[in-house]
């Protein structure tokens, strides 16, 4: 049995194993994490699902009215940090811009008292021991700042893609695979960077989805410009349909075009010996 869970509305979700709880949608849960139990929102009611749940950490238990008052508490102190970081960031002119502000109220178990992490971006390496300092000051507390890359900024701030949907990185995808533009020459995309990039201005991840795909297409479908043999009759393919797994051919007799399953398609000669055995 397996919940989803999610730490901020249209954020990434987590699935765990509810153990006795049984969770519904809009409950308030406890999620364990390295900082202690955090609340989060049920999504996705528990249910029963065919796959293993040893691998999934557990509920930490339903959230109570002293763990949202913490909750609240959490949310205004980063709050209070975000503010506080972006005006001491335009005072000292640094080139920074803040994505997301992480904050531990207490003394966790190993570690120290209240700590505040800001993670951010920058076109470059930028020197930021003066900030630390000054942050510190003013929040009176440990501060940690940490640059992102493009797309784990993406990942953090999420997003709508141009398909309509949340992000992938935002939602479900967990590891970055490398993408390269050969993936989308091989989808025949194209290659315009406004229409094969993602929010965070690299090769969209969903062209890895496909590739695999199209790879095996095209190691057996017959190229473009060549001559084949369909039951239509013979001709030269013009056009390819990787989707739909079809040839489409334009036939020497008419000048008609056919769309053809790539099994159907082979060579003249071999259609040929198929139509008229000897």
């Amino acid at each position: 049995m397996l919940c989803a869970v999610s730490f901020n509305r249209y954020g990434r979700l987590y699935y765990l194993d509810p153990g006795e709880l049984r969770p519904q949608v809009g409950d308030k849960v406890l999620v364990p994490t390295d900082e202690g139990p955090e609340v989060a929102e049920c999504v996705w009611a528990a249910q029963w699902v065919t796959e293993d749940t040893d691998g999934f950490p557990k509920l930490a238990g339903l959230a109570q009215e002293d763990d949202l008052h913490r909750d609240e508490q959490l949310r205004r102190r980063k709050a209070d940090a975000k503010v506080a970081a972006k005006r001491l960031i335009r005072e000292h002119g640094l080139p920074m811009k803040v994505v997301a502000v992480d904050h531990v109220l207490g003394a966790v178990e190993g570690g120290g008292g209240e700590r505040t992490t800001i993670y951010f971006t920058a076109p470059h390496r930028v020197d930021f021991r003066s900030l630390v300092r000054d942050l510190g000051a003013t929040l009176h507390c440990r501060v940690e700042l940490r640059q992102l890359s493009a797309r784990d900024s993406a990942r953090v701030q999420g997003g709508i893609g141009s398909c309509g949907r949340d992000l992938c990185c935002a939602t479900f995808l967990k590891d970055f695979e490398p993408v390269t533009i050969r993936m989308a020459k091989d989808q025949d995309l194209p290659l315009n960077p406004l229409r094969i990039s993602g929010a965070c201005g690299r090769l969209m991840c969903c062209l890895k989805y496909e590739h695999p795909l199209y790879q095996r297409f095209q190691e057996s479908a017959p190229a473009i410009g060549s001559r084949v043999g369909t039951p239509e009759g013979d001709g030269k393919v013009v056009g390819h349909s990787v989707p739909r797994d079809t040839v489409t051919v334009r036939l020497d007799a008419d000048g008609s075009r056919c769309a053809c399953s790539r099994a159907s398609v082979c060579a003249p000669r071999q259609a040929h010996d198929q139509h008229y055995p000897r």
